[in-house]
């Protein structure tokens, strides 16, 4: 599928640049802006619950844009690019920003920090997240907001001519960042952007125990949202962490080290969208840490999704539409008058046999204002459904969709 434009920047005119052949020419300024060591320390108490009630706001707000799509976020992405953001926003701006995103400034730097330290990454399960900043030539960036976003976030930063090299250069780097998954994130640079600050992620994570080839069963059904038949193709697996609320059942999946995969799925009633829509962010946490030690019989369909959005609309309706009007306060980046003109948000995910590679890309694009049972359980994924991939630490959504067909 064709992708369109998932980044923030600052800009107003609509005279476009599209991309050109990479040429290694850029004012990388990383070294003169390097990260000062920043202490690891426990995230505050009320991390875990803000970032889980900014996960689910967040999925609800972008599933009730696209009904008829399988939608995938990733929350801790987004997160990360506005928090970055945010570093250089004042007044009601950075007070509508902070609303949003759960907790002060400082105190999310602070907190994502220590968190994103913390989570694990290794041969088995591989997880990696960079940051990178982007300025136009004759921006005057102010050096202490570089600092910060330097040594809490370890973004990298670069002065640019926005040329069209420029625009391949940042597909460059989203792609590497990415490990591949997701090659592009602009097709072109608008003649008044001024910056983009971009964050990318990658997942890639063998399940704890692989199917074996008897485990996968071909030419299985799979009913859509609009009750289409689908032939697809089932992994079937014994997991001993059951999940089941007023309206859904559910399991866990552990990958390898440190991350598991969760699925959601409504009761035969409740259609998927009635049931994001009742989700809250207490209901959420509460069924993934009391989730039951039983054994559960289940079957889940290889799937693959690319998805792709614009956030701008959905965050100035979750509280915070200053950011990206007019009256914008971003002094903290620089004397010209920045604000948010959109946010792009592009994700990828592949689950089959041996586990799950999944990627994300947040840029904020700135423009210039010119229980025990006694027997088994089952859950069969045969009908639409809601998954995540959590970190079993925090129990905080990385990835969070839905899957309404099955896309091949």
């Amino acid at each position: 599928m064709k992708f369109k434009k998932l980044i923030s920047v600052v800009s107003s005119c609509v005279l476009l640049s599209g991309c050109g052949a990479v040429q290694e020419t850029s004012a990388n300024l990383t070294a003169s802006v390097q990260s000062q060591p920043v202490s690891v320390s426990e995230p505050g108490t009320d991390f875990q619950s803000s970032q889980m009630q900014f996960a689910v706001r967040l999925f609800q707000q972008t599933a009730s844009e696209h009904a008829d799509e399988n939608v995938l976020v990733s929350p801790l992405s987004v997160m990360l690019a506005l928090s970055m953001t945010a570093n250089g926003a004042d007044g009601q701006t950075l007070s509508e920003m902070e609303q949003v995103l759960g907790n002060p400034v400082s105190d999310l730097n602070q907190n994502l920090y220590s968190y994103t330290q913390n989570l694990p990454s290794g041969e088995k399960a591989k997880f990696s997240l960079a940051n990178s900043i982007w300025f136009r030539n004759g921006l005057n960036v102010k050096q202490e907001f570089l600092q910060t976003d330097a040594d809490y976030y370890q973004a990298d930063v670069y002065q640019e001519d926005f040329s069209p090299e420029t625009c391949g250069k940042i597909n460059k780097w989203v792609s590497r960042k990415t490990d591949g998954m997701i090659d592009s994130i602009i097709d072109e640079i608008s003649a008044d952007t001024r910056m983009y600050l971009i964050n990318a992620l990658s997942f890639d994570a063998e399940w704890l125990h692989i199917y074996k080839d008897t485990d996968i069963h071909e030419n299985q059904e799979f009913t859509s949202a609009d009750g289409t038949k689908q032939t697809v193709t089932m992994m079937h697996s014994s997991e001993n962490s059951y999940l089941k609320s007023e309206q859904a059942t559910g399991f866990i999946k552990p990958y390898a080290d440190g991350y598991s995969f969760v699925a959601l799925l409504p009761d035969e009633k409740i259609s998927v969208d009635d049931y994001i829509t009742s989700l809250n962010p207490e209901s959420v946490s509460a069924m993934l840490t009391n989730a039951q030690d039983t054994e559960v019989s289940v079957n889940m369909p290889k799937f693959k999704n690319e998805f792709e959005t614009s956030l701008a609309d959905g965050l100035a309706s979750m509280g915070m539409p200053t950011a990206f009007s007019g009256i914008a306060d971003f002094s903290g980046i620089s004397d010209t008058s920045l604000y948010i003109e959109n946010v792009l948000h592009k994700t990828f995910i592949e689950v089959d046999e041996r586990g799950t590679k999944a990627g994300a890309v947040t840029a904020v694009i700135m423009d210039e204002n010119c229980i025990e049972f006694s027997e088994p359980k089952a859950v069969t994924l045969d009908r639409p459904f809601v998954y995540m991939i959590i970190d079993n630490q925090e129990n905080l959504p990385l990835f969070i969709g839905t899957v309404k067909e099955i896309q091949k």
